[in-house]
C-alpha cells in the first residue's frame, strides 16, 4: 500500500514535499515507488524478517533532480503501526525515515 513519508533524519519537512507528496508505496510481489524532495524512484522489492519482524528491502532505481540515481533501502512496521526503516542513495547521502498510513 501507500505510506506518506513523514520524516527524514537528513531532509526536512518542508523539502519532502518539494515536488509531489512524499511517499513510499508497494504494490503487487515485487514493485513500488519512493518519491520526496526532487527524486523519484522504482523499487524491486522482496519481503522476509529482520530481528523477527516483517521486513521490505528493496532496491531503486530512478532519478533526483532529473539526474540517473539508484540505491537501496529497506523498512518494517515501528511502533504505532508506522512505518520505518533507512534509505541510501548509491554513492550519495542515506536517510532514516519514518512513514504513516496513506
Amino acid at each position: 500500500g501507500r505510506w506518506r513519508i513523514v520524516e527524514m533524519d537528513v531532509w526536512d519537512s518542508d523539502f519532502l514535499d518539494l515536488v509531489e507528496e512524499a511517499h513510499l508505496t508497494f504494490q503487487g510481489k515485487f514493485d513500488g515507488e519512493i518519491a520526496f524532495g526532487a527524486l523519484k524512484g522504482f523499487l524491486d522489492v522482496r519481503y522476509g524478517t529482520r530481528d523477527g519482524s516483517a521486513c521490505a528491502e528493496f532496491s531503486w532505481e530512478g532519478h533526483d533532480e532529473n539526474d540517473p540515481s539508484c540505491g537501496r533501502g529497506w523498512a518494517m512496521i515501528g511502533t504505532a503501526g508506522r512505518l520505518v526503516g533507512h534509505f541510501y542513495i548509491h554513492n550519495g547521502d542515506d536517510s532514516g525515515f519514518v512513514c504513516e498510513r496513506g
